[in-house]
């Protein structure tokens, strides 16, 4: 009797190991409850993992210091913001604790696996009309001997990938930093267009006027005065796309540092004469920058990753050897249940080699040669591209710097100008209209410098971006 009911006890414990997709909906309160104390408990284990990722660590990756030395307190504060508020920083960051999760769920493989559970259980034999009652308390231990360090090495491969998410993580915060920056200059700019815009349109007003008056004397043909009025409105729709222009500039800065765009009339700047604009374009890039890119990082470890998973295709060939161990108490009463005598246990040990899988083996080795050499290509481009990327930031950056100088040459020329001609306006040789005219060229050449002056930032962030951060 105690025979056949420990048979059936055991099925029922292998069947138990396996249960039927119905079981999940039995009891559901409870399994819910078992599922939330264990992630709290491994939130408390792995707290080093899953704690609040740290300002300063995160800091280091957008090199702070680097945005210092523009030395605009608005603009560290709105790199500050992003850092703590941006929700594509924050994406990236839960990212990496999805991938480092993704490893500690393959490093379980290398562990043994143990169960446990309690089995009731009522017995008739056939031929009989007894009926007998038992209670089990099982317990299964297996473990898959990591003999050729298969285990191992499918761990190492998910380990390069969690890696590898820190070198997206970090790719994020620059790009997101590099938006920030370029966004904040773009709205000094407009600020500065469309001050600039305010005054030229004054110009233009004031030149209408006068040649409405002139018209109505007779000194200037109605063509003339047409032309004038054109250009008064031609300003004004400049205007109107400037402050088009801004607002959304500004609405892509308050999602940026995570802010509603319903609060952009509180995002203070800075103006253009404030900024501080030097030429900080280095002669040359150390290639040591370049390999530090996030983004060739990334692709070496994806390489040392294809690596691996070949090493572990060939390791399919082998053999797969278990250990496992079963021991549990089995008794017709529930008080005797803990004694030796009422005890069973026992230990095994298998091998499985696979002999014919239909090609299976042999065609995911080849996949992952082939994946392996993709993935080479993927980090040779990478190389050449990086090297293109820090190449052309630098080209720009230092070209705009000696068209900025022109065009600053060309200002203090039109300055001139306007000021020997304001002095001619005095003594009676030239008109007003002539002066005003003066005038709005050189408020042109104004919005040019500024146009000038913030496209020469907007490459020098470029050049942050190609270099990694870490120029």
């Amino acid at each position: 009797m105690k025979k056949i009911t420990a048979l059936t006890l055991i099925i029922a414990m292998q069947i138990a190991l396996f249960p039927p997709a119905f079981a999940l909906k039995e009891n559901s309160d409870s399994k819910t409850m078992v599922s939330a104390q264990k992630t709290k408990k491994e939130g408390r284990f792995f707290n080093k993992k899953t704690k609040e990722p740290d300002f300063k660590i995160k800091a280091q990756y957008i090199n702070t210091d680097w945005w210092s030395d523009f030395q605009d307190p608005y603009l560290n504060d709105y790199i500050a913001l992003a850092l703590k508020k941006n929700h594509d920083m924050k994406i990236a960051t839960i990212s990496t604790e999805e991938y480092y999760q993704n490893y500690k769920i393959q490093f379980s493989n290398e562990l043994p696996q143990i169960a446990g559970g309690f089995f009731p259980a009522v017995v008739k034999p056939m031929q009989t009309s007894d009926v007998g009652g038992a209670f089990a308390l099982p317990g299964i231990v297996s473990y898959e001997a990591d003999i050729f360090l298969k285990n191992r090495d499918k761990t190492k491969s998910v380990q390069k990938q969690y890696q590898a998410s820190f070198d997206d993580e970090r790719a994020v915060y620059i790009t997101i930093a590099a938006a920030v920056g370029t966004t904040y200059f773009n709205v000094v700019r407009l600020d500065e267009a469309i001050r600039l815009q305010e005054e030229i349109n004054k110009q233009r007003q004031e030149i209408y006027d006068l040649m409405l008056l002139s018209n109505k004397e007779g000194l200037v043909s109605t063509s003339d005065t047409i032309k004038a009025n054109k250009a008064l409105i031609a300003g004004q729709c400049d205007l109107i796309e400037l402050n088009k222009s801004r607002e959304k500039v500004l609405n892509q800065l308050a999602v940026l540092i995570g802010e509603s765009p319903n609060n952009i009339s509180t995002l203070k700047r800075s103006s253009l004469n404030e900024l501080l604009v030097l030429n900080k374009i280095p002669k040359e890039i150390s290639s040591q920058i370049i390999e530090n890119r996030p983004d060739y990082l990334k692709a070496a470890k994806m390489v040392e990753k294809a690596g691996i998973d070949i090493r572990v295709a060939k390791k399919e060939f082998l053999p797969t050897i278990s250990l496992s161990g079963l021991a549990f108490f089995n008794s017709t009463n529930f008080g005797s249940i803990f004694t030796t005598k009422n005890m069973l246990w026992a230990l095994g040990a298998g091998a499985i080699l696979p002999i014919f899988t239909g090609g299976k083996r042999i065609a995911n080795l080849r996949l992952k040669k082939a994946q392996y050499e993709r993935v080479m290509e993927t980090y040779l481009k990478t190389n050449l591209q990086a090297i293109q990327e820090v190449n052309d930031a630098m080209v720009s950056a230092r070209l705009n710097w000696n068209k900025l100088e022109q065009t600053l040459k060309q200002q203090e020329l039109e300055q001139k100008e306007y000021n020997y001609n304001e002095m001619k306006f005095k003594e009676g040789a030239i008109s007003k209209l002539d002066l005003i005219q003066y005038k709005e060229n050189l408020l042109s050449i104004n919005q040019l410098v500024a146009q000038e002056k913030v496209d020469y930032l907007v490459d020098y962030i470029g050049l942050y971006k190609a270099c990694g951060a870490q120029i």
